[in-house]
């Protein structure tokens, strides 16, 4: 069990969910090594939240994601549904029937050539086929071989990352033979038989066969925690997933009331407009899928690297220091599950966490339920510079690239927000270790700027959002542990990086980055109002009779006058005006 920790279940509903979803997980996992003889204490943030213990049947102990994940069929490639962790070898023998058998055996799908590297370079399968299960619970596991067999980030093969084609092609990470969920009469690949619209996919959750898996795996899982904080939700809302979210948000609401429900609205890069029912399906899902996931949550917000919701389709996003291909979901992924690790940090401290319910309440507020998300990825911080002098460089620009495809940030008014800044080492905290190493500051000389005067690092970040967002209510968080993107990590970075991910000031080491500092912000603002009503008048446009089949497949006429109303309340409640202190 978690030993005290507030524990969180997380759902993954859908294809690009998977994608966002396996990154997260080696993100974690590679968090979770430390070596042998570390002396240091207990890291800033708590795995116990996200993970748990339990034993194979060969008496191995092991560390598996509180994962429930649906997909669709044909979505596991090489992937075994029921995991590896559990299977015994013996089983297979304890046949009664002592008469003549005939064996017929499924020829295995072949594993991704990128996987098939990696697992050879980690060395995870006994001769015998049995999984070696590393003990890592707590971080106090064996070193891990992270880069083993890899090389640099520059020898890395962009045709095998372009190979990936499902989320099972580069996950890493062992799941318990309950977390995954395939939905079998809807196929992933293939034009026929797709989940395509928000009706198809709540019409799953109302089957007793998925319905009741679901709940088995709910009361699993939920039973086992000593306290139970709430359910983080990684749901795709351009497909029928969406309705499965809606469903699921339902259930969980129902089920376990006063728990914290938090849904990540997820959606893959931007599209290019020329297959019109595949890009009308995208709206009205986005529509469906945000108002009835925020009825049911505590706290929704829409990812996306791409600068629309609607139709029009907008560049992606950029980060001066990423190069990466919009059209992969394996590198827009990778992006998101890494703001996605930094804004999900208060609810995953090891001390003093923010609980996911008091995290909802401090950033909704009068039916603002909606909130963006953003990030700087990697931090910019130069070896031996403070972070006071970083911020001053910023300006007064907002410091962090929309993820939320709500256009352009400049202008808005925050009304709330959450900030976390992870990835500095404390020397670099405050101006003061200057002072310390010997550097004195001629009498009377003032200071750069009222960030300089701050005694620690918290209080610099504070005081800058302050200045940044006068009178707004405002939570932020400073840790030492940066974002860890090894193999197979995408290799994204810039060569002026440096393996920790801070921006070089002589020639490229040739070192393949390992970790950056990342700052992530989750924010109720009024960019949301003109992003709402905007789809909202997309939809007002549509001439329903032609995407008839749309409403066919599980939606009424009623129902999307209904989603209309809706979005235009929730774009009202983001109007500009005074902040929620002022």
């Amino acid at each position: 069990m978690a030993g005290g920790a507030r524990e969180v279940l997380t759902l993954q509903l859908g294809h690009f969910a998977g994608f966002v979803g396996a990154h997260w997980w080696n993100q974690q996992d590679a968090a979770l090594y430390r070596p042998t003889d570390a002396k240091e204490p207990p890291g800033e943030l708590c795995p116990d939240v996200l993970y748990r213990t339990g034993r194979t049947l060969h008496g191995q102990e092991t560390y598996t994601p509180r994962l429930i994940l649906m997909d669709l069929k044909g979505s596991l490639s090489s992937l075994k549904q029921e995991g590896g962790l559990y299977r015994d070898k013996h089983l297979d023998a304890a046949i009664a029937w002592q008469g003549k058998l005939t064996t017929h055996k499924e020829e295995l799908y072949p594993k991704n050539p990128y996987l098939q590297d990696f697992l050879s370079a980690e060395g995870v399968l006994n001769s015998d086929g049995i999984w070696k299960v590393k003990s890592i619970p707590n971080g106090k596991g064996e070193a891990s071989p992270d880069t083993a067999g890899w090389g640099t980030g520059q020898s890395r093969n962009m045709e095998k990352e372009g190979s990936i084609r499902v989320w099972s092609d580069f996950l890493r990470v062992h799941l318990h033979p309950r977390s995954i969920c395939m939905i079998q009469k809807y196929n992933h690949d293939g034009e026929a038989g797709r989940l395509e619209a928000f009706g198809q996919g709540e019409s799953i959750l109302k089957e007793p066969r998925y319905l009741e898996e679901l709940e088995d795996r709910l009361h699993f899982y939920v039973e086992e925690c000593d306290y139970l904080q709430g359910f983080q939700i990684l749901c795709d809302l351009h497909n029928g997933f969406s309705g499965v979210g809606a469903k699921a948000t339902e259930l969980l609401k129902d089920e376990y009331s006063g728990r914290g429900i938090i849904t990540w609205g997820l959606l893959p890069g931007p599209y290019s407009l020329g297959e019109p029912q595949k890009d009308i399906y995208r709206l009205l899902n986005t529509a469906f899928g945000l108002v009835h996931l925020s009825a049911h949550s505590s706290l929704v917000c829409p990812l996306s690297l791409g600068g629309s919701l609607g139709l029009r389709p907008e560049p992606p996003v950029h980060f001066p220091h990423l190069r990466y291909d919009a059209t992969l979901p394996f590198h827009c992924s990778a992006i998101l599950a890494t703001a996605l690790d930094t804004v999900t940090v208060p609810y995953r401290l090891r001390s003093s966490p923010v609980p996911m319910v008091h995290l909802a309440d401090m950033l909704n507020f009068s039916g603002k339920k909606v909130v963006t998300a953003g990030a700087t990825i990697p931090f910019p911080l130069v070896p031996n510079q403070s972070l006071p002098d970083t911020l001053v460089q910023l300006g007064g620009v907002t410091p962090w690239t929309p993820l939320s495809a709500c256009g352009d940030p400049s202008g808005i008014r925050c009304f709330a927000q959450s900030v976390v800044l992870r990835g500095l080492d404390k020397a670099c905290h405050t101006r003061w270790f200057w002072l310390c190493s010997g550097s004195q500051l001629t009498p009377g000389t003032p200071l750069p700027s009222p960030l300089h005067a701050c005694t620690t690092g918290e209080e610099v970040l504070a005081q800058y959002l302050q200045q940044q967002q006068p009178s707004v209510r405002s939570s932020s968080h400073l840790l030492r542990t940066p974002c860890k993107v090894v193999p197979p990590y995408p290799y994204l970075f810039s060569s002026s990086l440096s393996q920790q991910g801070l921006l070089l000031d002589g020639p490229p080491t040739g070192a393949a980055v390992e970790s950056i500092p990342v700052l992530g912000a989750l924010c109720s603002s009024s960019s949301l109002n003109k992003t709402l009503g905007d789809l909202a008048k997309e939809l007002t446009k549509l001439n329903l009779r032609r995407w008839a089949s749309f409403l066919d497949a599980g939606v009424e006429q009623d129902d999307l006058e209904e989603v209309l109303q809706e979005l235009c309340s929730l774009a009202q409640c983001y109007q500009g005006g005074d902040s929620l202190m002022g």
